[in-house]
């Protein structure tokens, strides 16, 4: 029996696979929790193209209207567009100058490793001078 039980510890022929085994959970823990990350990433690179947008809309001259500037922002989200709420455009005037604040805010579910997380908040707001 010892013998049998000896010549058992010294194969060492399953010995890469069960090291594979056990490192491979850990391994694609860490890729999706890569993969989540970069869609927060993502999500945020595409509400600040959407907000630039709609600022460089802004500026235009003839000067746009206010549900122009909101679908120029809603039309260039990436990653973003079925979660994305109207933007807020505040109209407002500093030092006889006429601007417009344009603020999105968007709340994006994400999941990380299949695990709920709790709700990011992602935010952009710009101020734009507009022409006379």
């Amino acid at each position: 029996m010892i013998r049998t039980l000896r010549i058992f510890a010294r194969n060492r022929s399953g010995a890469t696979a069960a090291e594979f085994a056990l490192t491979l959970p850990l391994f694609l823990a860490f890729v999706f929790t890569f993969f989540g990350v970069g869609s927060v990433f993502w999500a945020n690179a595409g509400l600040r193209n959407a907000v630039g947008e709609g600022a460089r809309v802004a500026t235009l001259f003839p000067r746009r209207s206010n549900t122009e500037i909101q679908n120029a922002v809603s039309g260039n989200s990436f990653g973003l567009a079925s979660v994305m709420a109207a933007p807020t455009i505040t109209a407002g005037t500093a030092n006889a100058q006429d601007f417009v604040d344009i603020t999105v805010t968007v709340t994006p579910h994400f999941d990380l490793f299949f695990i709920d997380v709790e709700p990011i908040t992602l935010s952009e707001t710009r101020r734009v001078y507009r022409p006379a």
